[in-house]
């Protein structure tokens, strides 16, 4: 098999010779949109396309986002994991028992948590898309996979409008997951399965900038 794969790979060598040129890959594309990142529009926008992904969309202000990540969670939840260097001001107030991934949980013990809170790199407005980049408050990927809710925090300056505006801003270096809403898959009649290969459910937490002419 090897010499096979040698001989195919020498006369595609032979046939390119040794002065070809990859042609200029054509970048005619729209690099971006027409708002800031965090404008209002966007912030809109984002709402609209996560809601028409089926995951929940809520605002808040830096004040009332603790009370926000605890109201998502409800009573129904017991464990929680979170990220290890997430701000453990966003869960102060959570009434469930707080597992940090640090050091790594097994599956197992994933399995058997309820819910995960996480921030994001950056979100997309256009597609309703999170883009989470692994950083130590994002965690690693397994910890948004296997809990049945995912809980997103996105900073309102966090959002643009679109993907060749998110490309631009992430680290190619690093591991990326793009979520848009929660995990779903259908078969050939159409019908609708949830919590596939990911979180059953999916809540975003838009933080808003504080208006300083009126009290947070």
């Amino acid at each position: 098999m090897r010499a096979a794969r040698e001989e195919v790979l020498g006369r595609i060598r032979s046939a390119l010779g040794s002065g070809s040129v990859p042609p200029e890959i054509p970048r005619a594309y729209r690099r971006r949109g027409v708002h800031e990142p965090g404008a209002p529009t966007l912030l809109d926008l984002l709402e609209e396309r996560t809601l028409d992904y089926r995951a929940g969309f809520v605002r808040a202000t830096p004040a009332s986002l603790p009370d926000a990540v605890a109201a998502v969670l409800g009573e129904g939840v017991a464990r929680v994991v979170i990220p290890p260097e997430l701000d453990r001001g966003w869960v102060s107030k959570v009434d469930a028992e707080l597992v940090v991934d640090d050091p790594s949980l097994t599956p197992a013990t994933l399995d058997t948590t309820d819910a995960v809170v996480t921030a994001c790199a950056l979100a997309i407005a256009e597609t309703g898309t999170l883009v989470l980049d692994g950083s130590a408050d994002q965690g690693r990927r397994a910890v948004t996979l296997l809990p049945d809710l995912h809980v997103c925090v996105v900073g309102a300056g966090q959002v643009v409008g679109t993907v060749p505006e998110a490309v631009a801003r992430l680290d190619p270096r690093r591991a990326m997951t793009f979520i848009s809403g929660p995990s779903a898959t259908s078969d050939i009649e159409l019908n609708r399965v949830e919590g596939v290969h990911g979180p059953r459910r999916v809540v975003v937490i838009l933080v808003l900038p504080v208006d300083p002419d009126q009290p947070e």
